[in-house]
Formats: C-alpha cells, structure tokens, sequence
C-alpha cells in the first residue's frame, strides 16, 4: 500500500479525560512543532508511511472548518516523501456534537467530507482515512464506563451503534469526495482464556472471542445490523490494534484505568499473534493491516523482533497483510496523568515537560528494527508484477517455519 511495509504512528488521541480535564497527544508529544523532523527521522529509518490524526475539535467550529491544524502535517508528508493514513476521529469530538443524537451521522459526514476534499487537493499519494478510531475500546471506555467523554455508563452498545451509524455516513462521505480513497478500519483485537479453576466459564470466553470483539466490524461490512448499510466494501482493510495487554483472563479485576492485568508472556494460554492476525482474515477474506502494536521499556526491542516475525510468516501465507505501524512511535504521557510518561516508543523525549527538546532514540528497538530487511523485501516482491508466491524471499526463525510447513 505504501512505500515501506512498516509504518510510525503518531499518537493524536485527544478528549477529555476521566477528570474532566482535556489533552492533547499531539502537542504534548511535540510532534505539532516538529513534524519535519519527525517524518525525516523516520523516513532516515526506512519507515515511509505514518498514522496522522486530524484532531476534529480543532477542525470543526459548529460546522465551520479550519483546516490551519492539517496543513504542516500535509506539507512535512510530501516534503518527505511520508505516505499517510488520515485518522479523523480519535476520541476528541467538537463539544457541540452530541454522539447519541440522531443528528450525529449527519455532522461527522459533514466534517468527513470536508476533510477528504481538502486532503485531496493537497496530498502526493494514496489517500487513505480511518473514519472512527477503535469504536469498540471508545464504546466500552466512554459509553459503558464512563473512563471518557461522553462519560456514558451501561450504554456501551448504544455507542456501539452510533459510532457505526458515523463511521458509514463518514465513509460514504469521503468517497463522494474522494472516489479512489481507501479505509483502514481500526479496533482492537483482544482474546479472554479461563481462570485455571473455572473451566465452567468456557462459554462466556468463546462468545468474548468469537463475536463480542468483531461486533464493530461485523456492523461495517453488513453482517450485524444490516439495516445500517454496512458492506464489505465499507469494511475495506481490517485495521488491528494489538498490544501486550491484549489478551487477559475472563472476570479479572479491573486497574483504575478500566484496563484488566495482561497475560504474562510466557503463559501458555496466550495465543500467538500470527494466529490472531491470520484468523481476521479468515473470518473476513478481506486485506489486513496492524494498525497499533508496542511494548514498554526493554521489551521493545523483544517485542518488535516478535511482530517482525508474525509478519513474515504471515507473507509467506500470502496473506493480504498490507502494513505494520509501530504506535506510539513516541513515548507520550498517559490520558489521566499528564506527568506520568510511557515509555513505549522508538523515541523517548529528553525532557517530559519539554517533548520540543528533543528526543533519545530506543537502541534496542532502532536494532531490531535493522532485522526488517527481508519483510520488507518480501513487501516489494509482493508489489511486483507477475508476483507467484512468497517462496521468492526466504526468511529463518521458528515461527516463518511452522508456517512454511503448514
């Protein structure tokens, strides 16, 4: 899809948190002022795509459009030679818009298609949006526990909806606007095992695995809900967001950030994430992307080696797999502590309370990064023309070969 297989995601999160307060990642990141630099950095990298936010609230004025907050990212992209996916609704929506209202749709189309046409007119390259970033984690934090905006409690599957109901509105915009565009739709897929002692609750984890976590996609590509138009080709790309704390065990004790205690790596419950990203594709047939995956600390370098690995052997399977994007490709402060910093990037800042300062690079990530040279070369036989399977590119590691011999 783009020039690199591996991609640096930006993180532009932004809302109001569980204290009411508003944040904004993108500043608080210093990635606003330095944008140039940051797309050299990584593009000196080999990574020649990126996720961009286009953060609504500062777009939208009760439907009248500033578009001064876009135009350094569009530049410094095509200065660079930086290919980007347009994220247009990451948590932070205009104080106005109220997201149960019938007349949500209509506005984020609105904005949606403002948005495409000015991106459009501007940007080198494929033009690529997210309408709505992980409607499932949004529904849940937002809408059922009331972690964020819209502070919503017990109505997770009402948000649910909703957010569908935009996302396809939003879709149908940017297309009017946009005919050639792709959509790269983003959630998290997370996977619950069994406590040890309670095999009783097998069930529950099954319905979790097998139809809670795919209802967001399930409603755009038209299976659940079909009266909301979805359709696989609303659908498009599957966009999977996959951390270390993706896969938990059922009724576990929620940390006061709502998130439940990951499993360990080494416990033998934990699916592999080559089978997780292979099983979105089986269950869709549709091209597939890691839109979000990272690790904190030392187990950046490990953890990058393991994905690079996944990927790999997914190719091998010519699976459709069209990227990977190492987000936050900055270490950034968390939502509810503004002085509590992660770090889970390829980049820590020098200085927290100064990220414009500058930046120390993750030796330990940049050299496991060094091993993507054969993904990548892997990628562009992929690309070529007359392609006949992915033999052509010969990769070693334990999970490349269980694959090769399945």
């Amino acid at each position: 899809m783009f020039q690199s297989f591996l991609l640096a995601g930006f993180e532009g999160s932004t809302g109001y948190n569980r204290h009411g307060e508003w944040f904004d990642q993108v500043i608080a990141t210093g990635h606003d002022v330095n944008v140039d630099q940051d797309y050299a950095d990584i593009a000196g990298l080999g990574l020649h795509a990126a996720r961009e936010t286009v953060r609504w609230p500062l777009v939208d004025h009760r439907g009248r459009y500033d578009f001064s907050s876009i135009e350094p990212y569009i530049g410094a992209a095509n200065r660079q030679g930086v290919g980007v996916i347009w994220d247009l609704f990451h948590y932070g929506f205009p104080q106005d818009v109220d997201l149960w209202s019938e007349t949500f749709p209509r506005r984020f189309a609105d904005y949606c298609y403002a948005v495409a046409r000015y991106i459009d007119a501007r940007i080198d390259g494929r033009r690529v949006f997210t309408p709505i970033n992980e409607p499932s984690f949004m529904s849940y934090a937002g809408g059922e526990k009331a972690l964020f905006a819209p502070y919503g409690s017990g109505r997770g599957w009402e948000l649910k909806v909703a957010l569908a109901r935009g996302a396809l509105a939003g879709i149908n915009a940017i297309r009017a606007a946009c005919p050639d565009a792709r959509f790269v739709n983003v959630d998290p897929l997370c996977r619950v095992v069994c406590p040890r002692n309670r095999p009783d609750l097998a069930p529950q984890a099954q319905d979790f695995n097998e139809r809670l976590v795919f209802q967001s996609w399930d409603m755009l590509c038209g299976r659940l809900l079909p009266e909301l138009g979805g359709s696989p080709d609303h659908l498009d790309i599957v966009g999977i967001n996959y951390y270390w704390t993706n896969q938990w065990e059922l009724n576990d004790t929620p940390n006061d950030d709502g998130n439940l205690p990951p499993l360990h790596d080494d416990d033998p419950r934990r699916a592999p994430l080559f089978d997780l990203i292979f099983s979105v594709w089986k269950r869709y047939g549709r091209e597939v992307m890691i839109t979000e995956t990272s690790h904190v600390g030392d187990n950046r370098g490990p953890w990058l080696c393991e994905v690079i690995d996944a990927c790999h052997a997914l190719l091998r399977r010519n699976v459709p797999l069209r990227g990977a994007c190492l987000y936050p490709i900055l270490g950034m402060p968390e939502w509810h502590d503004r002085d509590q910093w992660t770090p889970m990037g390829l980049w820590d800042p020098l200085c927290h309370r100064d990220p414009a300062a500058g930046r120390l690079l993750c030796a330990p990530m940049a050299e496991a990064l060094q091993g993507a040279g054969p993904l990548e070369a892997l990628h562009r036989a992929m690309l070529e023309p007359g392609y006949r399977g992915a033999r052509r590119v010969e990769r070693s590691g334990s999970i490349a070969r269980r694959a090769a011999a399945s």
